[in-house]
């Protein structure tokens, strides 16, 4: 008969409970818009949302997520069940994006967990500009991003720009902020 002490149980499940949060952990993203205006803001995956100037969004993203983009649009008009048309960065006529927006529009790219457990992020002028943004991780560990090539040489502003222009940080335990004219 094996007899398994209950503080060991308690102790293991909570080792399994630690290993597993921190292995499946993506990243929560906060999104503010400091814009005099209205942007509407989309998030490919996690949807869209209105926000008038000083409000904020907050977004939690899965780990393993690839190819997921953050942007502003603008001069927005959508009705009561969220359908309508951007001027810049629309999705399919949707308040709540479902895929990538139309160009021009300034992209906060990421992918999480990725290559050695790391998040791989970005700013893409490659769609065009239409909002001044910042990128960049909620700690100190890492880096962020400020938001024009011509101020910045770390924006990512023609294909194979990766060089200079793509940025890393631990995955599962960083979060991080898009502001919209920062």
């Amino acid at each position: 008969m094996i007899v398994i002490n209950k503080s060991f149980l308690t102790v293991f499940s909570l080792f399994l409970l630690v290993i597993n949060f921190t292995f499946t952990h993506g990243a929560r993203f906060y999104v503010t818009n400091r814009c005099p205006y209205t942007v509407w803001a989309a998030a490919v995956p996690g949807g869209g949302q209105q926000l008038n100037p000083g409000q904020m969004w907050s977004l939690d993203v899965a780990a393993g997520t690839t190819a997921a983009r953050i942007w502003g649009r603008t001069n927005c008009k959508f009705d009561g069940s969220g359908r309508g048309r951007c001027q810049t960065g629309d999705c399919g006529g949707l308040l709540r994006c479902q895929a990538y927006g139309t160009p021009p529009n300034t992209l906060a790219e990421f992918a999480l967990n990725q290559y050695m457990n790391l998040d791989f992020f970005d700013i893409s002028l490659i769609d065009g500009f239409n909002v001044p943004m910042e990128f960049s991780p909620t700690s100190n560990r890492c880096r962020g991003i400020r938001f024009f090539k011509d101020k910045c040489p770390d924006a990512y502003s023609y294909p194979k720009d990766d060089a200079t222009s793509t940025f890393t940080c631990p995955g599962g335990t960083t979060n991080y902020k898009v502001v919209f004219c920062p």
